[in-house]
C-alpha cells in the first residue's frame, strides 16, 4: 500500500528526530562518563563492523575509529528512518479509522519494547560500558521527542486517540438510549 506524501515525509522527520535524540543522549552520556562524545557510537560500530568482541579494550585510551562511527551512524539512521515510517503509517491509519487507534498504539509500544530488548540482547557483552538503563532512557527520550513532533504536526491527534480509548475503540457507535 502506498503511503500519502505527508505520511512519508512525516515518517522521515520522525525517524530523524528519534535518531538525533538517541545520538544526543549518548553524546551527553559519554561526556558525563568522562569519555569522548562518540565513544559509545565507536564501540557499537567496532562491534558491528570490525568484529570487536571484548569492549574492555576500549577502557584504555584509543583513537576513535571514524569508519566504525560512520557506518554505525548510517545503520542507526536507516533503522530510525524505517521505524519512523512504520510509526507514522500506524498513526495515519489510526487517524483515518479511530477504531484501530488502540491497536496502533499497542503496536507502537510493543515495537518500542522489542527494540529495547533486541538492542539489550545484542549488546550484552558491552553491559559494563552500556548499561540497560541507558538503552531504556535513550529510547524513551527518542520516543518522547518523536511523539511531541508527531502530535504537533497532526492537530487533534491526541483528542481522537483519547476518544477512541474512552469508547473502547468503538467510534461512531450510537449513544445508549436514555430512559427506555
Amino acid at each position: 500500500m502506498r503511503q500519502p506524501p505527508r505520511t512519508f515525509r512525516d515518517g522521515l522527520v520522525v525517524g530523524l528526530v528519534a535518531y538525533a535524540a538517541v545520538a544526543l543522549f549518548y553524546s551527553a552520556f559519554d561526556l558525563l562518563a568522562a569519555r569522548h562524545p562518540l565513544f559509545t557510537v565507536d564501540m557499537l560500530g567496532q562491534a558491528m563492523f570490525r568484529g570487536l568482541r571484548d569492549p574492555s579494550v576500549l577502557m584504555f585510551p584509543t583513537r576513535i575509529d571514524a569508519g566504525a562511527v560512520f557506518w554505525y551512524n548510517a545503520f542507526h539512521l536507516l533503522a530510525s528512518l524505517a521505524i519512523g515510517l512504520v510509526v507514522t503509517a500506524l498513526v495515519d491509519r489510526a487517524q483515518r479509522d479511530p477504531r484501530v487507534a488502540p491497536w496502533a498504539f499497542a503496536a507502537i509500544v510493543a515495537g518500542g519494547v522489542a527494540t529495547v530488548l533486541l538492542v539489550g540482547a545484542l549488546t550484552t557483552p558491552m553491559r559494563p560500558l552500556l548499561p540497560w538503563w541507558s538503552i531504556v532512557v535513550a529510547n524513551l527520550f527518542a520516543s518522547l521527542a518523536a511523539g511531541v513532533l508527531l502530535v504537533s504536526r497532526r492537530p487533534g491527534l491526541l483528542q481522537r486517540v483519547a476518544s477512541a480509548w474512552h469508547l473502547g475503540g468503538r467510534t461512531g457507535a450510537p449513544p445508549a438510549a436514555a430512559g427506555h
